[in-house]
Formats: structure tokens, sequence, C-alpha cells
């Protein structure tokens, strides 16, 4: 695990180096996987201000701005994996930024790109055709014009594990948890099968 972390991070990070610290512009994934890792460590960079992300700039911890937002948006859309739906590792990956955040000045960019990489999860697991990422997670973008927000051919695992990631959080994503409680609500599912959906971040 340990050396495919290093092959991942190697990957996604050259060696170049300015003052000890990797540089910034090397956060350019070359395939999914490349991607949730360079979200990780975006993460890392929101816990503790510091790291390449926050190189340049006064970054507290556990404060998510502008500029994480920025970073997360670019990874997610870089060349390598625009024309594919976003993984289970990178929706993940957002959830453990959005975790680590306590603090928010990023006028809710990051939330929007959130809900919308989820959705294309979600859609594209359940077979649903979905646009390509600079599209669908782009600001100009409604969710609605492409996301599922009808109970035909959504699967349902997918509907539990968002339900999963959401229940308990001290931040709701109130566009996501719209979008899970309609489909959800259309499906008119057995509450046992999406467990505690209406009860997030009670």
């Amino acid at each position: 695990m340990l050396d495919q972390n290093k092959r991942l991070r190697s990957e996604t990070m050259p060696a170049s180096e300015t003052n000890g610290v990797e540089a910034i512009g090397v956060l350019e994934p070359s395939c999914r996987a490349t991607a949730a890792h360079a979200l990780t460590i975006v993460r890392d960079g929101v816990i503790t201000g510091e790291g390449p992300t926050t190189k340049g700039r006064v970054h507290f911890s556990r404060e998510l701005d502008a500029d994480d937002a920025a970073w997360c948006a670019r990874i997610l859309t870089a060349t390598a994996v625009e024309d594919q739906p976003v993984s289970r590792a990178e929706a993940e990956a957002l959830f453990e930024i959005s975790d680590a955040a306590a603090e928010r000045t990023d006028d809710g960019r990051f939330d929007d790109l959130l809900a919308k990489a989820v959705a294309h999860h979600a859609a594209s697991v359940s077979g649903l055709p979905v646009p390509p990422r600079t599209v669908a997670l782009s600001p100009d973008t409604d969710i609605e014009s492409w996301a599922p927000m009808k109970a035909a051919g959504v699967d349902i695992e997918v509907l539990e594990w968002i339900a999963s990631q959401m229940r308990g959080k001290r931040c709701i994503n109130r566009t996501l948890m719209a979008m899970v409680a309609t489909v959800a609500g259309v499906a008119a599912l057995p509450l046992g099968q999406l467990p505690n959906v209406f009860d997030i971040g009670m």
C-alpha cells in the first residue's frame, strides 16, 4: 500500500521542488486513480494549512477557501479524465475534504462541485448518460439540467452510499440532500432501504 501511494504521488507530483517544497503546478492527474490521490493532497492542505496546494498564501488549518475549491475543480476536469465519469474514489476524496473543512470561505463553490461530482458518479454507475466533466462540473451548469432527478434507472446502492456519506455530517450539502431525497421519494423506497436519508445532518 505504501509503495502504491509513493507511485501515485510520483505520478501526480514529479520531483520538481522550490525551496524544498513540491511545486504547485504538478498536480496534473493522468487517470482517475491519480486524480483521487491528488484530491487527498488538497484534503491534507485543508487539514494542516500546509503543502503544495497552500504554498504562497496564508491558509489556516481546517479552512476551505476559494483556491482549495479551484484546485479540486482543476484536478477533476484535467484533460486526462474530463471525458470519464467521476469515480467512487474521487467522490470519497471530496467527501473527506468536506469533512476536513470546519470553516468555508469559498462562496459555496466547493459544495456545488461536490454535489455535481457525486451526481455524475451516481448517474454513471446507474448506467445513465453523463456530460463531460467540464460541462457537468462547471459553476455555470445547473445540476438539474443533467443529473438524475427521477427514480428511473437510478442504482439504489449508490443512493445508499451517498446517504451514508452525508449522515451526521457537520456541513450539510443541501443540493445533494435534495437530489437524494427527491429520487428516493419518487422511488417510494421503504426507509429501511435508504437508511436515515431524511435524518442527514440531524
